[in-house]
C-alpha cells in the first residue's frame, strides 16, 4: 500500500470513529475489526465448532463444486471470477481446483478490505495454482464496484462468500444488491452466500464462543484506536454481548461499558463519555428464508436462478442474474 493509499484508510477510520463514537446511541463499523491481529482472530473464529457458517459452506463446495463451477459458465466461454471479500481464499480453493481440472477458462479477482489478507492470499495462490491468473484489489466492497466495470468486456461471476451480505441491514442490502447489478451485463451472474434462519441458540452460539474469541474480535476495533488513533480505552472495562431476534432474523453485537468511564483520543482531540452499561453497536449478522432472499433480489432488480445447502439447510448459496 502506497503512502497515499495508507493516508485514505486512515483517514477514513478517524472520519467513521468520531462520527460513531459521538452519535447516540454509539457505534463502530465491524469493517475496522479487520488488522493483522484481527485478521489472525477471524482465522480462529472460522476453527471453532460454534461457528458452523465456514464449515457448512466448505461442505457445500466439496459435495457439489462441479455444479456450482459448471453454472458460472456451463458453455466454457471464459470468465472473470471477482470475489467481495475475499479473506485467506479457504473455501474458494475448492472452486479454483475444480475450474483448473476442468479446463475453465478464467481470472480471479480476490478483493478485501485487508491489504494483508490480499497480499498473502495472492502469495499462497501462486505458490499453490502456478497456472492460475490472480489479480487481487484492495478495498471497500463499495469503492471497488466501479473498477468492476472495467475489468473486461467478458461475463462476470461475482462472489461474495461467508454471508457478507449479512452484515448490511435489508435497505442497505437492497442498495448494495442494486450497485452489483449496476455494473453487470446481461449474462454476468452473482453467486453470494446467505445464512439461514434456525435456531436461536446456535446462533447466539456462533458469535458468542466460550473462549472469548469473538469477545476478543469485537474488542480489537477499540484496540485499533489505541494504537492508530492514540486512544486510551481500557479494553477489560468492556464486555461483548451479543443478541438475537428470530422475528427479523437479526443478530446484533455490542460493546457494552461496565462502569462510567471517560475515553480519550488523542488524534481526534476527541473525549467520550460512557455511562455505566452503555454500550457501541459493533456489527449485525443478518439470517434469511427463501422468501427473504426472493425479495431482496426483486427489490434490486435481479432474480433467483438457484440455489446449493447442505443438508440440514442452515446455509445456502444462491446465484442471481439481472431481472
Amino acid at each position: 500500500m502506497n503512502s497515499k493509499d495508507q493516508k485514505v484508510v486512515v483517514d477514513t477510520f478517524s472520519k467513521e470513529v468520531n462520527e460513531g463514537l459521538t452519535a447516540f446511541p454509539k457505534y463502530l463499523s465491524s469493517k475496522f475489526f479487520y488488522d493483522k491481529i484481527g485478521d489472525k482472530l477471524f482465522q480462529k473464529i472460522m476453527a471453532l465448532p460454534e461457528y458452523y457458517l465456514t464449515t457448512t459452506e466448505f461442505d457445500i463446495f466439496k459435495s457439489q463444486k462441479t455444479q456450482i463451477t459448471e453454472s458460472f459458465d456451463n458453455i466454457k466461454e471464459g470468465f472473470d471470477l471477482v470475489e467481495l471479500g475475499a479473506g485467506d481464499g479457504k473455501k474458494t480453493k475448492i472452486l479454483l481446483q475444480e475450474l483448473l481440472e476442468k479446463s475453465f477458462s478464467f481470472t480471479y479477482h480476490p478483493i478485501d478490505i485487508s491489504r494483508n489478507a490480499i497480499d498473502g492470499l495472492v502469495q499462497n495462490l501462486d505458490a499453490e495454482f502456478p497456472d492460475l491468473l490472480v489479480k487481487g484489489l484492495v478495498g471497500e466492497y463499495f469503492e471497488v464496484l466501479d473498477r468492476l466495470q472495467h475489468l473486461s468486456s467478458r461475463k462476470k461471476v461475482i462472489m461474495v462468500l461467508g454471508s457478507n451480505i449479512g452484515n448490511l441491514l435489508h435497505p442497505r442490502a437492497i442498495q448494495f444488491l442494486k450497485n452489483l447489478r449496476a455494473v453487470m451485463h446481461t449474462d454476468d451472474l452473482i453467486f453470494m452466500g446467505f445464512d439461514q434462519k434456525k435456531h436461536p441458540q446456535k446462533i447466539l452460539d456462533a458469535y458468542n464462543d466460550p473462549t472469548g474469541v469473538t469477545a476478543a474480535f469485537n474488542k480489537n476495533v477499540l484496540a485499533r484506536i489505541n494504537k492508530e488513533l492514540g486512544g486510551d480505552f481500557d479494553l477489560d472495562s468492556f464486555i461483548h454481548w451479543e443478541v438475537y431476534d428470530p422475528e427479523s432474523g437479526t443478530a446484533k453485537s455490542y460493546l457494552v461499558s461496565t462502569k462510567k468511564q471517560t475515553v480519550t483520543i488523542d488524534s481526534l482531540s476527541l473525549e467520550v463519555c460512557f455511562e455505566a452499561w452503555e454500550s457501541i453497536h459493533t456489527e449485525i449478522s443478518q439470517k434469511y428464508d427463501d422468501d427473504t432472499v426472493k425479495w431482496l433480489a426483486t427489490s434490486s432488480g435481479l432474480k433467483v436462478e438457484g440455489s446449493f445447502t447442505d443438508k440440514k439447510e442452515y446455509y445456502k448459496n444462491y446465484i442471481f442474474k439481472i431481472k
